[in-house]
């Protein structure tokens, strides 16, 4: 069993754990249309992200991410969880507005380096309420 360090956004969720090899933007770099990375520049430009437990050490971009993450959870197209190294306002914004506004959850963790590298070694996992991060 793995704990978050701290819960930004608390919720279920379960998925394919998906590690990114770099910070995404959700504004320019993601498609809320499909939930696909669209930027060019991103190693896993192409990848999808619907339904994942998305790992990233910290967001990259501007204020604009918060809407364009808010409409893919509106419209089913983001990951099922987000799992981050460090804070970052403008992702927990677009989950926060999701919630309020579409009631929709999506679980956003922090957890420090060694969790963070426990759960990069799983394929899959369960997010708990309480910040727990299962094998599934």
């Amino acid at each position: 069993m793995l704990k978050a360090t701290r819960t930004l956004i608390a919720g279920e969720a379960h998925g394919e754990i998906l590690e990114l090899d770099e910070p995404l933007s959700f504004w320019g770099g993601f498609e809320s249309e499909t939930g696909t990375i669209i930027d060019q520049a991103h190693p896993q430009v192409g990848q999808s992200l619907v339904g994942k437990i998305v790992m990233m050490t910290v967001g990259r971009g501007s204020s604009s991410a918060s809407s364009v993450l808010a409409e893919a959870i509106r419209d089913g197209n983001a990951p099922a969880a987000l799992i981050l190294q460090e804070s970052d306002e403008v992702i927990v914004l677009g989950a926060i507005v999701a919630d309020e506004m579409y009631r929709t959850v999506m679980p956003i963790l922090l957890v420090d380096d060694a969790t963070y590298r426990d759960i990069a070694s799983l394929t899959a996992a369960q997010v708990s309420a309480d910040g727990q991060i299962d094998q599934r």
